[in-house]
């Protein structure tokens, strides 16, 4: 069991001059719910190397068992670090992929052809294709066989509205996930802000924040064996 964990590269937050990056439970989480499971993992990003972590993700109130687990973990940290460039990896040798959210997929992930055209190679192949929080934006630009947005007319989720404004960045993100998704025809589903809201169609599977990233990856391992 191989899966490919895709990263941000980008950690400026808009014109806020503040930094994001990806977040340390969404991504903590899944990787050792995937670890633990016996999956081989591959990280990639697209730079590649020390993926931006958002600082706002690493303060005392958002730190569960898993993220103290990764800053004791040095070989995790390791691989953390050295990312590979993601247009050298390739559908054919994994069986699943996973995407962690934070604000940075918003701007270099969702418009990025190689993650584009990734996404699109899983799916054909009938592969698991599982996104987290604000990592299921990365779809905004992803097309099905028949040239349609691969999420119209299908269940899934994202962060919410509700939960954009209580971060205070309605306003900074390049769009809104839920206004987007309902645009482009999805069946856009959400659970209460902050709760875990885990969505599974068929081989596509979306969880809607941080709280959700643990159960999209168990939804992942789940379709896997």
């Amino acid at each position: 069991m191989k899966i490919l964990m895709v990263l941000t590269s980008h950690d400026e937050l808009g014109n806020t001059g503040e930094k994001t990056g990806f977040w340390l439970e969404e991504f903590a989480a899944p990787y050792y719910t995937f670890k633990d499971a016996g999956a081989e993992l591959v990280l990639a990003s697209p730079k590649g190397g020390q993926p931006p972590l958002d600082p706002k993700s690493d303060l005392p109130d958002f730190q569960t068992e898993l993220t103290y687990r990764f800053k004791d973990d040095a070989d995790a940290q390791a691989a953390l670090a050295n990312t590979v460039k993601l247009d050298t990896v390739n559908q054919a040798d994994f069986d699943a992929v996973f995407y962690p959210g934070g604000h940075g997929p918003l701007w270099d992930l969702t418009n990025l052809d190689t993650s584009i055209n990734l996404i699109e190679s899983f799916e054909r192949a009938g592969k698991p294709i599982s996104f987290v929080c604000h990592a299921p934006a990365v779809l905004r630009n992803v097309k099905a066989a028949s040239g349609e947005a691969l999420i119209k007319g299908r269940k899934v989720t994202g962060f919410t509205n509700g939960e954009e404004a209580g971060v205070q960045l309605t306003d900074v993100v390049p769009f809104l996930i839920e206004d987007e998704f309902i645009a482009l025809g999805a069946d856009y589903q959400k659970g209460p802000d902050w709760a875990p809201f885990i969505v599974e169609d068929g081989k596509l599977i979306t969880g809607q924040n941080p709280a959700s990233s643990e159960g999209v990856a168990k939804a992942l391992l789940a379709q896997l064996k």
